[in-house]
C-alpha cells in the first residue's frame, strides 16, 4: 500500500459524489417515500431530527469509505489503476461488505426485503461511482 500516491481531491469528490447520489436516492424523486415507510416514520414534528449533524456525520462516514477503496487502490501497480478496476473494487466492496452487513443487521432487526433493496442498492451504486472516481483521476 502506497499511501503517498493517494489523491485527497479525488477522494473527496468521490465521497461528495457518493453523498449527492444518497441525497438524490432517498429524495421524493426516487424512494424517500418507500423507505419511510418501511421504516415506519410518521413525520411527527415532535421527533425532528438534526439533519445538519446527520447529513454531516454521513459525509464523513462515506469519506472514510472511499478513502478505504483508495487505500486499497494505491497497492495496485499505476499501470492497472483505471477507472474500471475503480468501478470493480467500489462494487465488489459493495457486495462483499456493505450490502452483506446491512442484510445481517436487517435480519436480526427483521426488516423488510424492500427497505434491504433500497438501502444496499444504494451503497452498491454509491460506492461504484466513487470506485470509477477514484480509478479515473489519478
Amino acid at each position: 500500500m502506497n499511501v503517498s500516491t493517494i489523491n485527497y481531491m479525488a477522494v473527496a469528490a468521490a465521497a461528495i459524489a457518493f453523498w449527492a447520489l444518497g441525497a438524490l436516492w432517498y429524495s421524493p424523486v426516487l424512494f424517500s417515500k418507500q423507505w419511510m415507510k418501511e421504516l415506519g416514520f410518521t413525520g411527527d414534528p415532535a421527533k425532528k431530527p438534526n439533519m445538519v449533524l446527520i447529513f454531516g456525520l454521513s459525509f464523513l462516514l462515506m469519506f472514510i469509505m472511499v478513502l478505504g477503496i483508495a487505500f486499497i487502490l494505491s497497492g495496485y501497480p499505476p499501470e492497472k489503476v483505471t477507472w474500471v478496476s475503480g468501478l470493480c473494487l467500489g462494487t465488489l466492496s459493495a457486495v462483499c461488505f456493505t450490502m452483506t452487513a446491512i442484510g445481517i443487521n436487517y435480519l436480526y432487526q427483521m426488516r423488510s426485503l424492500t427497505l434491504w433493496l433500497i438501502d444496499a442498492v444504494y451503497m452498491f451504486l454509491g460506492l461504484g461511482i466513487a470506485g470509477i472516481i477514484l480509478g479515473a483521476w489519478r
